[in-house]
């Protein structure tokens, strides 16, 4: 018997186990309803020939308007999404699910750590635009994420721990989510999952996370970092600061977004500390 220990190491997309849906901390699960949606590409014959036994890519995105989602740039690349050829990609939100023709629309980020506006062939009937945030985040600023672990859709709270300075990290928004105990609940599959702060705004994308594996015999041991420490990597939403005017005029005629769902919550959790 031995032990072989790695590296910490920034891990992307593969299926994880099937979570139960829990309860974020400052914003209500019900606000995201219709704006983050699980992705996938499934590869066809040939592709599944070239690299068996991989099926396809899941990850997460969210829609910046009906027609354009935007995710982790490693996910489309995954994908093999092009910005000429469209691909089909199923969008899946809560228990529904359709396949819609997809492409690169562009990419944004000098970074390592990117991001990738995906455009879709035609529009998304339900989908709901999300606010974008301009000031950075604050140290120890609560948020929430929607994520899609394996497809399901799982509302996570955290915080904010500080801005990479160094390297492949530099200028990443370093984040600390957990749920209870469960420091791994951001896992494979929630890269591309949007960052939320609490009045319905996002501020990040998450793309990776820390973990350290220990391989004990035939058996992994997955670790995350230690409690107080950050263990989830995201990509702050200004590098998309260059969309384009077309998206900012629909995202301004949009009936329905987060910010808007979020002042009537903060109504009425203020209204509820005042029954109190």
């Amino acid at each position: 018997m031995h032990t072989r220990v790695h590296r910490w190491v920034l891990v992307l997309l593969v299926p994880l186990i099937e979570p139960q849906l829990s309860i974020a901390a400052c914003v209500d699960p019900a606000q995201l309803t219709h704006s983050t949606v699980s992705i996938m590409r499934h590869f066809d014959d040939a592709e599944r020939d070239a690299r068996p036994p991989l099926v396809g890519v899941r990850g997460t995105g969210w829609f910046l308007s009906p027609t354009t989602i935007v995710t982790a740039e490693h996910v489309t690349a995954a994908m093999k999404l092009s910005t000429e050829n469209w691909k089909p990609l199923e969008i899946a939100d809560g228990d529904r699910s359709q396949f819609i023709a997809a492409r690169i629309q562009r990419e944004a980020g000098a970074a390592a750590e990117r991001l990738a506006v995906i455009e879709l062939k035609h529009a998304v009937p339900d989908a709901k635009s999300v606010v974008l945030r301009s000031e950075p985040l604050v140290p120890e600023e609560q948020v929430v994420t929607l994520a899609y672990p394996s497809g399901k859709p799982h509302p996570v709270r955290g915080r904010f721990v500080r801005l990479g300075d160094d390297g492949k990290l530099a200028g990443m928004a370093l984040l600390e989510m957990y749920e209870g105990e469960n420091r791994l609940i951001i896992d494979h599959g929630s890269s591309g999952a949007p960052v939320i702060d609490c009045n319905g705004r996002v501020v990040a994308v998450i793309s990776n996370i820390f973990m350290q594996s220990i391989h004990w015999g035939y058996h992994q041991i997955r670790i995350s970092t230690a409690w107080g420490m950050p263990n989830v990597v995201s990509v702050p939403v200004h590098v998309l600061d260059d969309v384009s005017q077309r998206d900012i005029n629909i995202l301004q005629n949009t009936p329905s977004t987060l910010a808007d769902e979020a002042g009537s919550a903060d109504a009425r959790a203020h209204q509820r500390r005042l029954s109190n």
